[in-house]
């Protein structure tokens, strides 16, 4: 079984494009059916690589953002404009489509099991989707462990998987901080995550949460010491980088 799912991981396949949408002004989600998939813990990510006529191939990795328990999987992909692989996936790629990718890659940066404990998850920019895969799977299980997401988006139009994010159930609970500006009457927070902010809108130390943070690196790296300083254990604080990202 271990050979097996080594071989699928590094093994690559064209899925097929089942349908696209634009999730936001720069993102779009991929709705994508793998003829080969075992499934994904939520969490993980695949490689997507593309290959031109004269045989250059450029790469680039991206977080599943739907739960195992959906068929197929979803990406959500942010455009960058200097970008070699992004703006072929948001602007270029068409349903019916093939697209060539391996995975599910990665162990580390996953749903926490073999505890109740809460979970705090703390998301900058595009590091939410690796999260709608987890909240879908705790939806979709069941499960009663308390879950908290404070979300950091430069404004309400940048919001990402704002559909899962209204429906959430009632042991998870959904902060939103908006960077760049607030429309006329939101009842969320504004200004970016710091040390305050997270004082006041995350699970606190003493109850020992699980952490995991995902972002820009200077977010995340800006977000593990202020949890570091808050009182947390860095054994519990797990961190993800989307590096190219712009910060929220």
């Amino acid at each position: 079984m271990a050979g097996t799912a080594l071989r699928r991981r590094l093994s690559w396949q064209r899925a097929e494009v089942l349908a696209l949408h634009r999730e936001t002004q720069r993102t779009c989600r991929l709705n994508l059916r793998p003829p080969d998939w075992s499934g994904h813990l939520p969490g993980q990510h695949v490689d997507v690589r593309l290959t031109a006529p004269d045989g250059y191939t450029a790469q680039r990795s991206y977080s599943i953002a739907s739960p195992p328990e959906r068929p197929g999987i979803e990406l959500i992909v942010e455009r960058l404009e200097d970008g070699e692989v992004s703006p072929y996936l948001t602007d270029v790629l068409r349903a019916g489509d093939l697209l060539e990718l391996r995975g599910p890659v990665g162990g580390y940066f996953v749903w926490p099991s073999g505890t109740d404990g809460p979970v705090q998850l703390i998301a900058g920019g595009s590091g939410v989707v690796p999260f709608l895969s987890m909240l879908g799977h705790h939806r979709a299980s069941g499960g009663s462990r308390p879950v908290r997401l404070l979300y950091s988006a430069r404004t309400v139009d940048d919001l990402i998987g704002r559909a899962e994010l209204d429906h959430h159930p009632a042991t998870t609970e959904v902060t939103v901080t908006l960077t760049r500006g607030a429309p006329v009457g939101w009842a969320g927070l504004t200004g970016r995550v710091d040390e305050v902010l997270l004082a006041e809108h995350t699970v606190s130390p003493e109850q020992e949460p699980q952490l995991l943070v995902c972002g820009p690196t200077g977010f995340v790296e800006t977000v593990a010491g202020a949890l570091i300083g808050l009182g947390h254990d860095s054994r519990r604080v797990k961190t993800e980088r989307f590096g190219a990202s712009g910060g929220p």
